[in-house]
């Protein structure tokens, strides 16, 4: 038998999504819980994502009066996944317990005092599916103060849009006075949630958008008058989920990493952790829940399940280093989908290497006048839809041909009218020359001097670029379907005549960047059941150890099916694991 320092009702590895959502259904019914996480802040990879929540049928679509329903949302998921024995986890059983409880998760942390807002202006990824939606069915965090989190808010991890924009960039004033002036009038992002955020690139396209920064102005302005400090986006949901547990007394211990899971008669009972240098047993008296990450940053796990990928590539937190799903593995406990990832299709501009957050290019590749062509100037996939079908897209035509890096390839016109690089449409162009400086960037006066440029043959590129822009004349990609569905549309220009994703390559100077299948984490780890339990090589049940998030297999397998698909599934199945640990399942 095992001695223990301690004992709780229940213990989480990891803080995570899942983690907190996990540790309030616990308090709710009054049991003890510890969150145990190895990093000295709080919030895993979800802080540094968009922090949105896939979550079909969802209280807040009702409200704004989108139709869905459960059979509605197994449909697409059915025609988009299906059953395929090679993702096991991604199974029918799974994925209807996943679209029954979502909706109920969300009404949880709702009544804990989580404030979640939605946009239409995010629609499903393959909405052209019988059973996709137009009507966003992601939701995700209001901005949230964290001062409201009192000597906690420096314990929440680093969020994905951590940059200034410069009041500036909305005032027909010349560049040189806006670098002037600029350092007096900035706000951050934090002043606006996730679905203004994605509305912010056609500030000056509409009066909807112009309105809309304005009363972000406003936010800002009454935030810096009162000492606030806002923050959206991942990092706000898991504020606002940290403020709850807080308020629940949930025992959450940072630099507190698990080095071992204890079994006693074929069941998971508690864990190995370290206090003041030594060894600490901790005993969990309902069980253990592991969301503590994938592989992102272990390359050598890369290399064997995801080869060709990089763990430099990747916007994971540091700490996401398989460590405890290879201490599951070990204990017998299945793996699957391990070839999987969570993309994010990035760029190496200066600077990569230390950047934690990779800069994002979809948006970028996905608006008029752009392509991406591999390394032998030939266009290969469409530009825009899922950035895990992206990203895997590059990998799997690196077998084939040089793509990676692949090149991103267009014209003066999308430095003027869209962001780029993190700049605001039209500030880009102010950059190119530091960034031609830095072998980064490469510019030319004609599509052929642009391919000598990265090495390619002229004649091919001509010849890619001419085929699309006689698409684009056309109003139709015959190649692969790009702007055919309305999240094309999205990601393109939605104010463009026409199809809003196509646009020629035409107007010169002509420009190439560099563009990698980056990630915001590994998307494969232990198989689970329906109520989130750990299954073993031979399917029987690993009891005491239950999983979510990244450390399990996805139960949307292969695919991607809209914005928070790994977010809105590590909420619900630490819901889920929780209300089965005490009985409620």
């Amino acid at each position: 038998m095992n001695s223990f320092d301690e004992s709780v009702d229940f213990l989480v590895v990891g803080s995570g999504g899942g983690s907190m959502c996990a540790a309030l259904v616990l308090r709710d019914v009054g049991k003890s819980v510890a969150i145990l996480e190895k990093a000295p802040v709080v919030g895993g990879t979800t802080a540094r994502s968009g922090g949105a929540m896939w979550i079909p049928n969802n209280r807040l679509m009702k409200l704004a009066g989108i139709e869905d329903s459960t059979e509605k949302a197994v449909t697409y998921l059915d025609n988009l996944i299906g059953d395929n024995p090679e993702y096991p986890a991604a199974n029918s059983a799974r994925r209807l317990k996943y679209i029954s409880e979502a909706p109920r998760m969300i009404d949880f942390i709702t009544a804990q005092g989580v404030k979640l807002a939605r946009t239409d202006f995010w629609p499903d990824y393959y909405d052209t599916l019988p059973g996709g939606s137009r009507g966003s069915r992601s939701v995700f965090s209001e901005i949230f103060d964290l001062n409201e989190l009192g000597p906690w808010a420096n314990k929440i991890g680093f969020g994905f849009i951590p940059q200034p924009v410069n009041l500036c960039d909305f005032l027909p004033i010349p560049y040189a006075l806006k670098q002037k002036i600029g350092t007096r009038l900035t706000i951050m992002l934090g002043a606006m949630n996730l679905g203004e955020m994605m509305k912010l690139p056609h500030f000056k396209r509409s009066w909807a958008g112009f309105s809309m920064m304005l009363r972000v102005g406003c936010k800002w302005l009454y935030g810096k008058l009162t000492g606030k400090r806002y923050v959206a986006a991942g990092v706000g949901l898991q504020g606002q989920m940290l403020k709850a547990c807080l308020a629940a007394n949930v025992d959450i211990r940072v630099n507190c990493a698990v080095d071992e899971l204890i079994e006693e008669g074929g069941k998971v009972v508690g864990v190995v952790t370290n206090k003041d240098g030594k060894p600490w047993r901790i005993k969990a008296n309902l069980g253990v829940l592991i969301n503590a990450g994938g592989f992102a940053h272990n390359q050598a796990m890369r290399d064997k399940y995801i080869p060709g990928s990089q763990a430099a590539w990747s916007s994971a937190v540091a700490t996401d280093t398989g460590e405890m799903l290879q201490t599951m593995m070990d204990m017998g406990a299945a793996v699957g989908h391990m070839q999987e990832r969570v993309g994010n299709q990035t760029s190496p501009m200066p600077g990569f290497d230390q950047m934690p957050i990779k800069p994002a290019m979809q948006a970028v590749t996905a608006k008029p006048h752009c392509i991406l062509v591999d390394q032998t100037g030939v266009r290969y996939q469409a530009e825009g839809g899922s950035y895990s079908a992206y990203c895997k897209g590059m990998l799997s035509r690196n077998s084939e041909a040089p793509s990676l890096p692949s090149w991103a390839i267009f014209d003066q016109r999308l430095l003027d009218k869209y962001m780029f690089g993190g700049c605001m449409p039209g500030q880009a162009v102010h950059k190119v020359e530091g960034w031609k400086a830095a072998g980064y960037m490469k510019q030319a006066s004609s599509i052929e001097a642009l391919a000598q440029q990265i090495e390619m043959d002229p004649a091919v590129l001509k010849a890619t670029v001419e085929r699309f822009n006689g698409f684009v004349a056309r109003g139709v990609d015959e190649d692969f379907h790009r702007g055919e569905s309305y999240y094309d549309t999205w990601l393109g220009d939605p104010y463009k005549d026409g199809n809003p994703s196509l646009g020629d390559i035409a107007q010169e100077p002509f420009y190439a960047a560099p563009v990698l299948p980056g990630d915001m984490g590994t998307y494969g780890g232990v198989i689970t059941d329906t109520h989130a339990r750990v299954l073993r090589e031979d399917g029987t049940v690993m009891e005491g150890l239950y999983a979510t998030g990244v450390s399990t297999a996805g139960v949307m397998g292969p695919a991607y099916p809209g914005g928070g698909s790994s977010v809105g599934p590590s909420f619900t199945f630490g819901y889920i694991a929780a209300r089965h640990a005490v009985g409620l399942e």
